[in-house]
């Protein structure tokens, strides 16, 4: 799953760090999330959106995979 984590993040001047203390996460995950190594329980796919105050489909890109 595609994402635009980095970018929110480093548009608003927040540090991976930071970031993951806000939704309760480690460090680790929020890396992993930002080179799509890791899809996020819906849980946190909510918990980041809401942190940017942006709507899950807006911070989340889901591709269909190819059968």
């Amino acid at each position: 799953m595609e994402n635009h984590l980095r970018e929110l993040r480093e548009n608003r001047g927040i540090t991976q760090e930071d970031l993951a203390a806000r939704v309760g996460v480690s460090r680790q995950t929020i890396i992993s999330l930002e080179k799509g190594k890791y899809n996020p329980s819906i849980f946190l796919a909510f918990k980041l959106a809401r942190e940017f105050g942006l709507p899950i489909e807006e911070v989340f890109i889901y591709c269909e995979e190819e059968k």
